[in-house]
């Protein structure tokens, strides 16, 4: 089974360059991320006419996920368990082909202390929904932007960094107490020495000319699932298309 993930940054933006990317990837499950639109307004029909059934979970102008899928999808859920007040539309979560496969968008935090307070909430939250997973013993997968780099190795300039809310402390704990469940993070399994391994440039700068970019887009895998994991990479050739989003698709493999 081939799943990617992809923050598309507004997928009516980015229609055209979405739509050439999955004729091509030939994934089975799609999770993507900053769709920026209700569910009525996603575009279902470019993505059915190839194959793949549409599970949305929108909020006008901001946030927003979906799960694409060619094979059959059982028991979706929305939104993140732990804090009925909180709706913002960040999290799908569905069962195919016997894996739990969870598409996520994790907050900046960045903007104030109340927006870095909600992005901790919200991964103690993430922590105890993994556990909840791995209590069930169904392998499964967190695919997403978790807006955390979890070292210095996954962001460009680390010094200029420091007290940004994907590199903070704080932030890099959290990610690190998700690892310390049992969990796993693909890229760096399989590629974990390899530099550079962005998945986000910035508009701002000629980022991407001079690759200049962070490494915030992850798979975390269950711990049967990562018995299972054959491959992981990322497209970073999709970042250079001509009204690209400002991350690239991240994508692994996992044998049937």
């Amino acid at each position: 089974m081939k799943i990617v993930t992809w923050n598309v940054n507004s997928i009516k933006a980015r229609l055209a360059n979405v739509v050439e990317y999955v004729k091509s990837a030939e994934a089975d499950v799609i999770v993507l991320q900053e769709i920026k639109c209700v569910d009525a307004d996603f575009p279902a029909l470019e993505f059915q006419s190839l194959g793949y059934t549409c599970e949305v979970h929108g909020q006008k102008t901001y946030n927003g996920v979906a799960l694409l899928s060619r094979l059959p999808v059982a028991h979706v859920s929305r939104g993140l368990p732990g804090d009925d007040a909180d709706d913002h539309a960040r999290w799908i979560e569905a069962t195919v082909g016997g894996i739990r496969i969870v598409g996520l968008y994790l907050p900046n935090g960045n903007g104030g202390p109340e927006k870095f307070a909600y992005k901790l909430g919200w991964m103690r939250r993430l922590k105890a929904r993994a556990e909840a997973l791995l209590e069930g013993e169904v392998p499964f997968v967190l695919g997403g932007d978790f807006n955390v780099c979890p070292t210095d190795a996954d962001v460009y300039d680390p010094p200029a960094f420091a007290d940004d809310a994907l590199c903070r402390p704080e932030s890099r704990a959290a990610f690190r107490a998700l690892i310390n469940l049992g969990l796993t993070d693909a890229i760096r399994a399989l590629h974990p020495n390899r530099a550079k391994a962005y998945t986000f440039w910035d508009y701002q700068g000629a980022a991407f000319r001079f690759d200049h970019g962070l490494r915030i887009d992850h798979f975390l895998l269950s711990p049967e699932a990562a018995d299972r994991l054959v491959a992981c990479d990322i497209d970073k050739a999709v970042r250079a298309k001509e009204k690209a989003s400002d991350h690239t698709p991240v994508w692994c493999e996992i044998r049937s």
